[in-house]
């Protein structure tokens, strides 16, 4: 009986083998169309080899049963200028020799060396580089140079086919496929630009810089990031924000970026924030306000979601980050907010985001004793002497001081400190003390309250539940 089943599924096998000889037209122009996509963005990649970067280890390794690498052993005195250079990828997008990199493939370098597909070596300056998109711009001498087409990340599609070129494991040119995974990918990296194209695409070290291209042959995205993991997750930045991070580097060698000076957070990742909304489902809640920025100006205040930019809705704050990040140094912009039930319209101006931040450390007090009407702190009125004593700077008056802060306490979980300075409870602006127990005494009966607070000159809140 088994024979019988087996000769007409060997025969199948058979005819299907001789089918597949035959190259279908469409499985052929399939073929073709990946070979075109590597002949035509092939010629603008570039090897980047930098001396004196602390990179992966490159080249085909061999591991140990626990995982690490093996290193051959060195001689302890053996000189730095034998040390092996990292390895990277990039591409050429103008004739004249400008190169798109990522930042960290440069960063440090003693000396930068570029190879082209031709064979061709030259050394590269460094005309701008930007750690927060992690993104640079490198210059070689010449004309003439194969350019790298670019597309449009913003009209990328999940699922579309996406190629990677790139020198992975010092293996130069090496040309992979596989599909865009996700778009507007937020990994909670911090920088300003945290938006990544997700692929399936191989992606190895040593890629870092180089081209995620469309069946077209067009750049897409700069192939940056994988997973810790490396198993088919990798993530690329998307042309569109590399474009301008290198238009603004070549013009003027550093990137200028608008800035509103809030601290933000998805709706979604604030659970505690949910019984405060009454049937709002996404928006983005401002955290805080940061010391001299721009929204002091104006009615913008901590606990606000703003729903919409300029009339464009915004969901997550990758959502906000991006639309902020797309408007002009001084520009006004209209933010839909809403506010304690109310839906308000807010005018901002964008400033320009400073070079660096300052930020206030906690004060370490010894706790007194707190007042037993109060969840777990206790507070005195807001006078010059009460001031000096925490060793506050405050020119408006009005609000209560928070001076101890027991264990524990409700207080201490909705993250009250030390010098706090309440300055509005649900809504309703706390002048001195009374104001502050008539809103506890209310808060019994509900189920928490919102703070607006002062602490160390920057603006936020928290939530106080009983």
């Amino acid at each position: 009986m088994k024979q019988l089943l087996l000769v007409p599924l060997f025969c199948l096998s058979l005819n299907h083998i001789a089918s597949a000889q035959s190259a279908p037209s469409g499985l052929r122009q399939l073929s073709d169309s990946f070979a075109a996509v590597f002949e035509k963005a092939a010629p603008s990649v570039v090897v980047i080899e930098s001396r004196g970067v602390p990179g992966l280890p490159q080249g085909l390794q061999f591991l140990l049963p626990d995982g690490r690498p093996y290193r051959m052993p060195q001689d302890a005195g053996e000189s730095q200028k034998n040390t092996p250079p990292n390895v990277g990828s990039g591409f050429i997008f103008s004739a004249d020799g400008h190169i798109l990199t990522n930042h960290h493939v440069i960063d440090g370098a003693s000396g930068i060396q570029v190879k082209l597909r031709d064979g061709r070596r030259f050394q590269a300056e460094v005309v701008g580089s930007d750690e927060r998109s992690d993104l640079a711009v490198l210059k070689i001498d010449g004309t003439d140079f194969p350019v790298a087409e670019l597309g449009d990340s913003d009209r990328l599609k999940v699922g579309e086919l996406a190629f990677a070129i790139g020198t992975p494991l010092e293996l130069s040119y090496t040309f992979t496929f596989g599909v865009v995974s996700a778009k507007g990918r937020n990994l909670g990296l911090g920088g300003n630009y945290d938006e990544f194209i997700q692929t399936d695409t191989s992606i190895n070290p040593g890629n870092s810089g180089g081209p995620l291209c469309d069946i077209d042959g067009r750049v897409i995205g700069i192939n940056t990031l994988i997973s810790g993991n490396n198993r088919g997750v990798g993530f690329a930045i998307p042309i569109n924000l590399a474009r301008g991070v290198a238009e603004q580097l070549l013009t003027r060698g550093y990137v200028s970026r608008p800035w509103l000076g809030i601290s933000i957070a998805s709706l979604e990742d604030l659970a505690e924030r949910a019984s405060f909304l009454q049937g709002l489902e996404s928006g983005v809640v401002v955290r805080g306000i940061e010391p001299g920025a721009p929204v002091q100006q104006s009615d913008l205040s901590p606990g606000d979601v703003i729903t919409k930019v300029d009339g464009k809705q915004v969901a997550l704050a990758s959502d906000l980050q991006r639309e902020i990040l797309g408007k002009k140094i001084g520009q006004p912009v209209e933010l839909e907010v809403w506010r304690n039930g109310r839906t308000l319209r807010l005018v901002v101006q964008t400033g320009e985001h400073p070079d660096k931040f300052i930020r206030a450390s906690v004060r370490a007090k010894e706790p007194r004793h707190s007042d037993p009407s109060m969840p777990g702190l206790s507070v005195e009125e807001v006078t010059p002497e009460s001031l000096q004593t925490m060793k506050i700077q405050r020119k408006d008056s009005g609000g209560v001081l928070v001076m101890a802060v027991e264990p524990f306490s409700a207080a201490a979980a909705a993250g009250l400190e030390v010098g706090d300075i309440i300055t509005e409870a649900g809504g309703k602006p706390i002048l001195g003390k009374k104001d502050f127990d008539q809103a506890m005494s209310e808060m019994s009966r509900q189920r928490g309250v919102l703070l607006l607070l002062e602490r160390s000159g920057q603006k936020t809140f928290a939530i106080l539940k009983p």
